[in-house]
């Protein structure tokens, strides 16, 4: 018993060392020199509540790039040093949404209010009119992705006064629309790799959102992060991320997990409810979808679908090879690449952007 227990103090010893150096290493990349830069995170009450936002930029006369988190408990604040690159051209604003991060960290889960899109996109409008404040005239983009796609289209038809552009990525139709193609592919991946417990759960789900429940869906969303080529899933993706964040303390790191399934819990109707051809059939502003091709949660082919159908006054879709879902934060340097091909050019007046549909 003794040894057991020196062992284990012995791994959380080195597990905790391990994490300081990553943080160590992360502090030297993630360094701005103010001014012109901009670096600070603090809590801006919005919506009767404190949230979380950080702002970090090079220059605080570039455009703004308003990062709405999926999940949709999932603060996408842990890739910020992965986004130092975007940081060069734009103030990246992360913000950890009510009922998420260190948001729900702060106010707790009976202290988080009302949790729901429609209340959070208030919430973005008064988070806006801070950004106006702290960062007066500069234009300002939107990225939202996966689930903050449930967020961003209703925000931009109510205010697209509010942003220069819209940019989507993991771009989420709708659960209903997205199943009609990814049950299929699921359903075919658990035939050949899976076992006979998974084909059989496949088969009582079946692919109608409306007969689903939160502990199947969460179920359904961990199998088919297997099914991705590298079988590298979002958990994957996440848990070195939080090893290192320097954002991050233990009681925030376990709110960040609390946060996924209370979210999910909460926002579940609206979730399996959403579709994006009722809620924007048009927009009124900019509009661009960088999108993975091996994405097997929101996929390509039905995010293209929606782009062609859109009326916007602007509008170009285009796949990031080998990439899935959240390719754009694992795969930021390309990403970069489409925001300054695609998206700069309109938002601060350079050359003319050809319109463009796929």
């Amino acid at each position: 018993m003794v040894t057991v227990a020196v062992a284990a103090v012995v791994l959380v010893l080195a597990g905790l060392g391990y994490r300081a150096l990553l943080q160590q290493r992360s502090a030297r990349a993630l360094r701005i020199d103010v001014p012109p830069g901009v670096a600070e995170e603090r809590f801006v009450r919005l919506g009767g509540i404190e949230q979380w936002v950080s702002l970090r930029g090079e220059d605080a006369r570039n455009p703004v790039l308003l990062v709405l988190h999926g999940g949709p408990g999932s603060p996408y604040s842990l890739f910020t040093p992965a986004l130092r690159c975007w940081e060069k051209d734009f103030t990246v604003v992360q913000w950890d949404r009510r009922g998420a991060g260190k948001t729900l960290a702060r106010n707790g889960k009976e202290g988080s209010g009302e949790v729901s899109f429609g209340r959070m996109r208030e919430d973005a409008i008064e988070l806006c009119a801070f950004l106006d404040e702290r960062l007066p005239g500069r234009k300002r983009i939107l990225l939202a992705s996966s689930a903050g796609t449930l967020l961003g289209l209703p925000l931009v038809r109510a205010r697209p006064d509010l942003f220069a552009a819209y940019v989507g990525t993991d771009f989420n139709v709708g659960v209903a629309a997205s199943e009609q193609v990814t049950h299929a592919e699921t359903f075919a991946w658990a035939t050949k790799n899976g076992s006979r417990a998974e084909v059989a759960f496949l088969s009582r789900m079946g692919a109608d959102p409306s007969r689903w429940d939160v502990a199947s869906f969460n179920r359904l969303m961990r199998l088919r992060d297997r099914t991705t080529r590298d079988g590298r899933g979002v958990g994957a993706i996440f848990l070195p991320l939080m090893l290192s964040s320097l954002m991050h303390g233990l009681r925030d790191l376990r709110a960040l997990v609390e946060g996924l399934s209370f979210s999910t819990e909460r926002l579940f109707a609206e979730m399996v409810a959403f579709d994006a051809y009722t809620v924007a059939p048009r927009v009124e502003l900019p509009f661009f979808v960088f999108h993975g091709d091996s994405d097997v949660h929101t996929p390509a082919s039905v995010a293209a679908a929606y782009c062609e159908a859109l009326e916007a006054p602007l509008k170009h879709f285009e796949l990031m090879a080998d990439a899935g879902h959240l390719g754009a934060f694992v795969r930021p340097e390309r990403f970069l690449e489409l925001l300054r091909r695609h998206v700069l050019p309109v938002v601060t007046g350079g050359r003319a952007h050809r319109r463009q549909s796929s």
